[in-house]
C-alpha cells in the first residue's frame, strides 16, 4: 500500500518527460548520420548550372555543372566523374565502414570547407601533364624516329631521313615527332596537285631562293630574302634541288577556299600508304637550272591577285562552308564601338580563360572577330589568291595556305626583337608587373574604323582614368567593354578597376601611326582623330622591358617578332594571337606561356589571379615565376637557331620529295632492310 504522501504518476507526468528524451534522442541520431554540406563553388567565373549532388566536400576542385566537351581543358576528366579521395590524413589506406556492432561514433564540428580552385589552376595542372606526355614520346635513336614518323604520318619518311637525323642529334635536339606538326599541316594539301606544275610554281615565282648541287642563292636582295638564304646556307650541303618561293610582305597572301584544299586533302589521304621496301626510291631528281627572270613568267599561272576590303570577305573563304565566319553577315562599318560577342569563344576556353591556344587563333567559330582585328578590317596591304601553289612565309592566319619558314628575325636576332644577351634579372629583383610599349599598327588605322583595332583596344584596357570614368558612368568606353560581372573581380565589385589597373600597369603607344591621307599632315607620332584617347610615351628597349614581370604580346600587322625573345627572357609573355608560326606544336600555354583570348575580356582575371588584390584576393606570384622560368628554359632547349635549322632541313626534303615526279614510291627505309 503506497504511503499518501507519494501518489502514483498521472500518465500526463509520463509524457512530460518522455517525449522530450524522444526529441533528443532524435536529434543525436540525425546529427550523428547527417551528410556533409555540398561544396559551393567559389563564382570565380561561373559557366551555367551547377550540379550539387555530385560534388564532395572534401574536393578541392572548382565545382562545376555538366558542360559540353569543348568548353573543358584539354584531356580534362569529365564534370561529372566522381573524384576519389584519400583518408583525411592523405594516406592510401582504404577507409573501413564500421559494422552494425560498432558503436555510433561521437559528433565532430564540421571542418572548415576547402579554399576552391581557380579555373587557373586546372588549366595550369593539365598543361603540366601534357607537357609530361610530350616528352614521353622523346624518340631517342634512329628507328624509335622513324617509327614515330610512319605512326604519326601514314607513310615512310622522306629520303635523307637519316641525314636529318644525324644533324640533329650533333645539334643535341630533342626529338619528338609531334614537334614537326605545322609541316604536315602545310604541306600535306601539296599531295593534290601535280608535280610539275609545284615546281614551275615555284620557279616561276618573282622571289625565289634556288638550290642545285647542295648551293643555295638567290637573285633578289630584299633583306628579308637575304636573311632566310642565310639560314638555308646553313643546310644547303644536305638538300636536293629545289626552287623556294617567298612571300616579302608582313601580310600572307593565299587563301584557298575550303573546299578546294578538302579535295586537295582527300587525295593526301588517299596517298598515304607504306610501299615496299623494295620498290623505294631512295634519291631526289636532278632539277635544271633556274629560270631566268625575264622568262619566269612562261612557267606560272594567273594568281588574279586581289585586294578586296575588308580582307574579312577573303580569309573567310578558307572556313568550313557551315562555319558561323561564313554564315554570319559580314560589316560594312567600322565607326562605331565595336560589338562584342564573347560566347563565341566558348569552344576554345575554360571558365572564361583560354584553354585551347590552337583554337583560340582560329576564327572561322568567332565571327566576331571581324570588326576586332585590323588584319580583317584593314590590312596595309592586300594582295591574295585562291590558287594554291608553294609560296613560303614566316606567319599565316589559320585559313592562309603559305609553308612556314621561321621568321627572319627569330634567325637574325636583332637586338630591337629579341633584347641582345640581357634576358632580365631574376624574378624577385624586377622592378614592375606589366609593360608594353608599340606602335598602333595592326592594319591601316583611319579616323572610321580605329576603334575596332587590337593594340588600340588593349592600350585604352589599361587606362586607369578611362576605366574609372567608365565605372562610374561618366564615359561610356569607345572601344573595349568593362569585364563581365561573372569574372567575380574585386576591384570591379568596390568600382575600383581603374585605380587598381593603374597601380601595376605601365603600357602605351610610342607612335600613334596616323593614317597618311589625314590633312594636315601629323608629326611626332600624333593622329588628329586619336590624340584624344591616348597620349605617346617613351619607348623601352627589350632589355629594359624584361626588368617587369609580365610582358603582353599583341598582334601588330602580322606576327609579333618580339615572342621568341618574351620567351626567353625571365618575365612571363601574356600571349594574344590569330598568327601562326613554326614553333606552336612545341609551346604548351600555361607552361610555357599565359594564353589570353584575341577580346582580353580575360586580362583583368589573369591579372587579378597573379597579383592579387589587396587582402581579399591571393596572388599567385609563385606559379607566375614558374611559368616563366618553365618557358625560358624550354625555349633555350628547343627554339635554337639550331632548333630552326633543324625543323627547315626537314621541312625542305618533304618539300622536295612533293615536287618530285616519283613522290609516291620515295622514303627511307633502311631500318625495316635486313
Amino acid at each position: 500500500m503506497r504511503s499518501p504522501a507519494f501518489p502514483p504518476r498521472r500518465p500526463s507526468h509520463l509524457v512530460r518527460y518522455i517525449f522530450p528524451a524522444l526529441l533528443l534522442l532524435g536529434l543525436f541520431y540525425y546529427l550523428s548520420n547527417r551528410p556533409q554540406d555540398p561544396q559551393v563553388p567559389n563564382t570565380y567565373l561561373t559557366s551555367g548550372q551547377h550540379d550539387s549532388s555530385k560534388s564532395s566536400s572534401s574536393s578541392p576542385s572548382y565545382n562545376q555543372g555538366p558542360a559540353d566537351a569543348v568548353n573543358q581543358p584539354a584531356k580534362n576528366p569529365s564534370p561529372n566523374q566522381k573524384p576519389v579521395h584519400g583518408n583525411a590524413d592523405g594516406s592510401d589506406e582504404p577507409i573501413h565502414e564500421p559494422t552494425h556492432d560498432s558503436k555510433p561514433a561521437p559528433v565532430q564540428p564540421l571542418p572548415p570547407k576547402p579554399a576552391v580552385a581557380h579555373p587557373i589552376d586546372e588549366l595550369v595542372k593539365i598543361a603540366d601533364k601534357d607537357f609530361k606526355d610530350l616528352l614521353a614520346k622523346e624518340s631517342k635513336t634512329l628507328a624509335e624516329a622513324a617509327q614515330s614518323y610512319r605512326k604519326r604520318r601514314g607513310r615512310h619518311p622522306p629520303p635523307g631521313f637519316d641525314k636529318w637525323y644525324e644533324f640533329a642529334k650533333e645539334n643535341n635536339a630533342l626529338l619528338v615527332e609531334d614537334f614537326f606538326d605545322q609541316i604536315y599541316h602545310d604541306l600535306n594539301p601539296f599531295w593534290g596537285l601535280d608535280p610539275v606544275s609545284i615546281r614551275n610554281e615555284a620557279m616561276g615565282y618573282e622571289m625565289v631562293i634556288n638550290v642545285r648541287n647542295g648551293n643555295a642563292s638567290a637573285e633578289s636582295d630584299w633583306f628579308w630574302t637575304q636573311i632566310w638564304l642565310d639560314m638555308i646556307q646553313t643546310i644547303e650541303h644536305l638538300l636536293p634541288d629545289m626552287d623556294i618561293a617567298l612571300n616579302a610582305m608582313d601580310e600572307p597572301r593565299l587563301v584557298v577556299p575550303w573546299e578546294d584544299i578538302n579535295a586537295y586533302m582527300k587525295k593526301e589521304k588517299q596517298s598515304r600508304i607504306l610501299s615496299p621496301t623494295k620498290s623505294i626510291v631512295k634519291e631526289f631528281q636532278k632539277l635544271p637550272p633556274p629560270a631566268k627572270q625575264d622568262a619566269k613568267s612562261l612557267h606560272i599561272v594567273d594568281k588574279d591577285w586581289e585586294d578586296t576590303n575588308p580582307y574579312w570577305l577573303i580569309a573567310r573563304r578558307g572556313c568550313p562552308p557551315d562555319s558561323p565566319a561564313r554564315k554570319q553577315p559580314a560589316l560594312t562599318s567600322f565607326d562605331t564601338k565595336p560589338n562584342f560577342s564573347p560566347s563565341w569563344a566558348t569552344p576554345h576556353q575554360y571558365q572564361g580563360y583560354v584553354s585551347n591556344s590552337t583554337l583560340s587563333s582560329e576564327f572561322c567559330h568567332q565571327p566576331d572577330l571581324q570588326g576586332l582585328e585590323g588584319i580583317f578590317i584593314k590590312p596595309l596591304t592586300t594582295s591574295a589568291t585562291k590558287v594554291l601553289f608553294p609560296m613560303f612565309g614566316g606567319s599565316k592566319l589559320a585559313t592562309n595556305n603559305e609553308i612556314l619558314l621561321p621568321a627572319p628575325m627569330y634567325w637574325n636576332e636583332e637586338e630591337r626583337f629579341t633584347g641582345g644577351d640581357d634576358h632580365g634579372p631574376s624574378w624577385d629583383n624586377k622592378i614592375g608587373p606589366v609593360i608594353w610599349r608599340g606602335v598602333a599598327t595592326g592594319g591601316r588605322n583611319n579616323e572610321s574604323n580605329w576603334k575596332g583595332f587590337q593594340r588600340h583596344r588593349f592600350v585604352s584596357m589599361n587606362n586607369g582614368t578611362k576605366l574609372a570614368r567608365a565605372e562610374e558612368g561618366i564615359e561610356p568606353p569607345v572601344n573595349f567593354e568593362l569585364p563581365s560581372v561573372t569574372y567575380n573581380l574585386a576591384a570591379q565589385k568596390e568600382k575600383r578597376l581603374g585605380p587598381w589597373v593603374s597601380q601595376w600597369s605601365d603600357v602605351g603607344f610610342t607612335d600613334l601611326f596616323c593614317d597618311p591621307d589625314v590633312e594636315p599632315k601629323q608629326e611626332d607620332g600624333h593622329c588628329i582623330y586619336t590624340d584624344e584617347h591616348y597620349e605617346t610615351v617613351p619607348g623601352q628597349k627589350l632589355a629594359v622591358q624584361f626588368y617587369y614581370k609580365y610582358l603582353p604580346d599583341i598582334d601588330g600587322n602580322s606576327f609579333s617578332g618580339r615572342y621568341l625573345g618574351f620567351l626567353r627572357s625571365t618575365s612571363l609573355p601574356i600571349k594574344s594571337t590569330l598568327w601562326r608560326e613554326w614553333h606552336d606544336s612545341r609551346l604548351v600555354a600555361w607552361k610555357h606561356f599565359v594564353p589570353m583570348d584575341n577580346r582580353f575580356g580575360d586580362y583583368y582575371g589573369i591579372m587579378e589571379y597573379f597579383l592579387g588584390y589587396e587582402d581579399s584576393v591571393p596572388g599567385h606570384d609563385d606559379v607566375a615565376e614558374k611559368i616563366a622560368m618553365d618557358g625560358k628554359a624550354w625555349a633555350e632547349k628547343v627554339l635554337r637557331k639550331e632548333d630552326m635549322q633543324i625543323y627547315v632541313l626537314r621541312l625542305l626534303l618533304e618539300y622536295a620529295r612533293i615536287a618530285d615526279d616519283r613522290r609516291e614510291s620515295m622514303g627511307w627505309v633502311d631500318d625495316l632492310l635486313p
